[in-house]
């Protein structure tokens, strides 16, 4: 039995990077000034689906009359294999096979690093 780790709606799951404990000149940093950070880099391992579309023809039919509507999605500008900063407040943290993650909203990304791509 194989497990798939499944985000949903709007959301990214993000390898965060690993913070240095110590500054520049070489003092080391207790972990709470560490967990203060307003904003925090890392890289993008999953991504939901988007943000969900209503089918503007549903709208006008009648309850019994409903088709099956296929869900629709916006997609994200955030993709798998992205660096990312983001603000720390908004995410959660979560473990998954011994590696921590976090669960931010997409609109708590600022700013996306894309390798390969010109300008």
């Amino acid at each position: 039995m194989t497990k798939e780790l499944i985000v949903v709606g709007d959301r990214v799951l993000i390898l965060p990077e690993e913070d240095e404990d110590r500054t520049d000149t070489g003092l080391y940093l207790p972990q709470g000034v560490k967990e203060k950070e307003k904003v925090q880099i890392g890289v993008v391992i999953k991504t939901g689906p988007g943000y969900p579309v209503p089918d503007p023809s549903v709208l006008d039919a009648e309850p019994w009359q409903m088709p099956k509507a296929d869900n629709r999605y916006f997609p994200l500008q955030a993709k798998e294999g992205d660096r990312c900063i983001f603000l720390r407040s908004s995410g959660i943290e979560m473990e998954y096979d011994g590696k921590k993650y976090i669960v931010v909203a997409h609109a708590a990304i600022l700013v996306i690093l894309r390798e390969g791509r010109i300008a």
